[in-house]
Parts: C-alpha cells; sequence; structure tokens
C-alpha cells in the first residue's frame, strides 16, 4: 500500500495533531505523518512531534516582509517533505488565497462547531450564547472563504445544563480527536475525492 504523506500545521499544543500521529501508527492507515510545521517557535506540539522522529519546522510570519512571502516558503517547506495532504490542526492564521489554492482539495481543517454555523472563533461561547442544545465539530476542506469549504465529517454533542465553554470544549474534542483521523483516511485512501 502506497501512503499519502501528510504535513500537519499547528500554532500550539498539537492535540488534533497527536490523534492523526497515533492513527497513522496503524500499519493499514493509508496516511503517514511526514512532517508538522508550527508558525509559533515555541508551539509545545513540535517537541511532541519531533520526539516521534517526525520532521518539524517553524516559521514566524513577522519575519517575513510579506505574508505572500511567509506562505511562498511555507510551500517550499511542504513541498520539501513531498507532501500529498496537508491537515490544519489549530494552525492560527488566515492562510491567502493562493496557498489555499495552490493545495485545493488536498489540504483539509478540523472546526469546533457544526459548520456552516459558527464559523471562526468562539465557537463554544457562541453556541452556549444561543442556548444552542446540540454543537459539535467538523472535519472540512479548506476554500478561500474562512470555514466555507465542503465538509467530509461531522460530530454531534448535546449541550448540557450548566455547560460552560470549557466543559462544551472538553466535549466537543473528543470528538474531534475521533472524526479527524477517520477524514483523513477516507482521503488518503481515495474514498472520497478531494474537491
Amino acid at each position: 500500500m502506497s501512503r499519502k504523506r501528510v504535513a500537519i500545521l499547528i500554532s500550539g499544543r498539537g492535540s488534533n495533531m497527536q490523534a492523526l500521529i497515533e492513527a497513522a501508527k496503524a500499519s493499514d492507515f493509508p496516511a503517514e505523518i511526514v512532517g508538522v510545521l508550527s508558525n509559533r517557535a515555541a508551539a509545545p506540539g513540535l517537541a511532541t512531534a519531533a520526539s516521534q522522529g517526525i520532521a518539524t519546522a517553524s516559521l514566524a510570519q513577522s519575519k517575513f516582509p510579506s505574508r505572500d512571502m511567509f506562505e511562498d516558503i511555507m510551500t517550499q517547506t511542504l513541498e520539501s517533505w513531498d507532501v500529498d495532504i496537508v491537515c490544519l490542526a489549530g494552525f492560527m492564521r488566515i492562510l491567502g488565497e493562493d496557498f489555499v489554492n495552490h493545495w485545493a482539495g488536498r489540504m483539509i481543517n478540523i472546526h469546533p462547531s457544526l459548520l456552516p454555523l459558527y464559523r471562526g472563533l468562539h465557537t463554544h461561547e457562541r453556541a452556549l450564547a444561543d442556548d444552542a442544545k446540540v454543537h459539535g465539530c467538523t472535519v472540512h476542506f479548506v476554500t478561500p472563504g474562512l470555514d466555507e469549504g465542503a465538509a467530509i465529517l461531522q460530530a454531534e454533542v448535546p449541550v448540557l445544563p450548566g455547560d460552560t465553554p470549557d466543559t462544551l470544549s472538553a466535549r466537543v474534542l473528543i470528538e474531534e480527536h475521533r472524526i479527524y483521523p477517520e477524514a483523513l483516511r477516507m482521503l488518503a485512501s481515495g474514498e472520497i475525492a478531494p474537491l
């Protein structure tokens, strides 16, 4: 079996990154994690990835004169790893249209809401403010519009009486760790076609 080569973009601890790394350890998983790139050198997830023998790189956008130059170097780094698929896992930068279009159909993201509800940030707070009865997460293709790409998988969690953003986030995160590896498996195996 030829496994797809996957890079993960992170900005922090990378708990979804860890879920993807664990899934890819299975001999029948159709993808391997070959690199982790962060826009923050202090991201704890870089050490986690390095400790498992995965290539890592960090690039600070502030060190580049423009976002385009920053993203060009990101693409060069990813291509130096012969990446087939890019997974965003808490990468806290909005990506430019050229970068997104370069990886179109080969870049996916996990978002903590049932898209199209609650695009952007503070999804748990907004769900609670709306008295939502159900919340959840979505794995979707990345397109130039923020959190607008076609959904691959979603998982629902109930909103419980007394929930806070933290308690709701913790339950959603369990589902994120379940569906993100499954969505990557579907894309890497060809079960779903790239956009």
